[in-house]
């Protein structure tokens, strides 16, 4: 019996060696495992940096960008501002404007039958002169060559009985 004992020390020593060769195969492929970890990570943490770095710069940009802007909407209010003014102005032309076409409307209107008058009598007075052209050359003796003699004024003595 005591080689029993012995054999089941021995087997116990056996698969503790087993135990301890396969703990030992664990772990070193444990520490290639953790050593592609850790050379990953240092990666990650440079370009993290770098993303870091990227991202400050373009914080930097975008804070100057906001400024820029804010100047740029500062200038276009005086702008919207004027030409608001300006769109006033012009409405206020156009309504008097307005006022004064109704008013000349209203005039036209209420002095219809004075134009009409003025109408007639100048539509009387270019036929009266028409007449007066077509005549004019046939009482003439077509000698416009000379000026017609002026008759002597008597002196003033003679003028008055």
């Amino acid at each position: 019996m005591e080689i029993l004992l012995y054999i089941s020390a021995a087997l116990a020593a056996v698969g503790f060696l087993i135990l301890c060769i396969s703990l030992a195969v664990t772990l070193f492929a444990m520490k290639k495992t953790l050593d592609n970890i850790a050379g990953t990570v240092g990666g990650l943490e440079s370009q993290l940096d770098g993303v870091t770095r990227e991202t400050a710069d373009l914080l930097h940009k975008t804070n100057g960008l906001a400024e820029d802007i804010q100047d740029k909407s500062l200038k276009l209010n005086s702008v919207v501002d004027a030409v608001k003014g300006v769109g006033t102005n012009v409405q206020q032309l156009n309504n008097s404007i307005g006022k004064i076409t109704h008013s000349v409307s209203r005039s036209v209107e209420n002095n219809e039958d004075k134009i009409a008058q003025v109408v007639q009598w100048s539509n009387v007075a270019m036929e009266i002169r028409n007449k007066w052209k077509t005549k004019k050359p046939k009482e003439t003796n077509y000698s416009t060559d000379y000026p017609e003699p002026q008759r002597a004024l008597p002196p003033v003595d003679q003028q008055r009985p």
